[in-house]
């Protein structure tokens, strides 16, 4: 239903009008993977550091909705959604606290360190969800699991809103056919549902969103992925604070 033409059109109206959200390839699978990387190199990490370190109130929820509702055993569920900008005043004390820069990046490095995978950027739910309002003042950093992820939906929306959330631009995932072994371990960690098997071997379709848990997940380091732009970090902190004000 979720895709017929006057559902997708209110979905778009009251949900994700001008949501733009970017999933970040987890740091550890980058360093590993990319040759290209130098001293030099921003990493996807730097770029939530960079908001958190930039706004100027930051709030961190008690625990994550999606984990608690879905009773999720692999990660804990105390590591909630980070909110930027100062409209998380608004947000009521009953779901979580402000807290200091370091408390935040403590937060986020704690997220990365266990293999959870961020979300960024201008999210119209969580505005209308927490009360934290205008929209356009309010950054969302989620802390994603494979299982239990909101946007596990995205291959039943329409494509306009599908569109809404998206890989890092400069961000490149492939299989190596040769070392495919056509086990099944990287659709099950797929969220979006973007591998598929074709005959023994994993194709991964233009739905990816580059978050690299299946990089992780392959047995036998078939597929790799990569960040062909070294400066794709620098333009995405630029285009993300065009769109939400977080100083």
């Amino acid at each position: 239903m979720s895709q017929f033409p006057p559902v997708a059109a209110l979905l778009h109206k009251t949900i994700f009008n001008g949501d733009d959200m970017i999933f970040l390839p987890r740091g550890r699978i980058v360093i590993q993977e990319s040759v290209r990387l130098d001293e030099s190199t921003v990493l996807p990490s730097a770029l939530v550091d960079h908001f958190i370190e930039q706004a100027s109130d930051r709030f961190i929820m008690d625990t994550c909705i999606c984990r608690e509702s879905d009773h999720c055993q692999d990660y804990p569920h105390d590591l909630g959604c980070i909110f930027l900008g100062d409209a998380v005043r608004k947000i009521s004390p009953q779901l979580g606290r402000l807290v200091s820069k370091e408390e935040a990046l403590a937060h986020a490095h704690r997220a990365d360190e266990l293999g959870l995978v961020h979300l960024i950027g201008r999210d119209r739910l969580d505005t209308l969800w927490t009360g934290a309002t205008p929209f356009g003042r309010l950054m969302t950093i989620c802390n994603c699991c494979p299982c239990c992820c909101l946007y596990r939906m995205l291959p039943d929306l329409d494509a306009r809103n599908r569109g809404k959330v998206v890989r890092m631009p400069g961000v490149s995932v492939w299989v190596e056919a040769e070392e495919c072994v056509g086990c099944d371990a990287c659709p099950s960690v797929c969220f979006v549902e973007a591998i598929r098997l074709n005959g023994a071997v994993a194709e991964i379709s233009e739905e990816c969103r580059g978050c690299g848990r299946c990089v992780d997940a392959c047995p036998t380091g078939a597929i790799h992925l990569e960040i062909e732009d070294t400066e794709a970090i620098q333009r995405q902190i630029a285009r993300i604070s065009g769109l939400v004000e977080v100083g």
